[in-house]
């Protein structure tokens, strides 16, 4: 029994996993931000471009 339990607390894949996840989660994050970012500059883009092409319509 006492054998288990410091092999228990030896192992490290469990810290290691959670580590993996915070990571996966932070890039998560980064991609929402600049997607969000992103998705608003191109609609203002798109938005000046149409106001441009109908005020030159004849």
């Amino acid at each position: 029994m006492k054998t288990l339990l410091v092999r228990f607390a030896n192992n490290e894949s469990g810290a290691t996993a959670i580590e993996y996840g915070l990571l996966a989660a932070l890039v998560g994050c980064g991609i929402i931000v600049a997607a969000t970012t992103l998705a608003t500059d191109i609609s203002t883009l798109f938005t000046n471009i149409g106001t441009k092409l109908s005020g030159t319509a004849v």
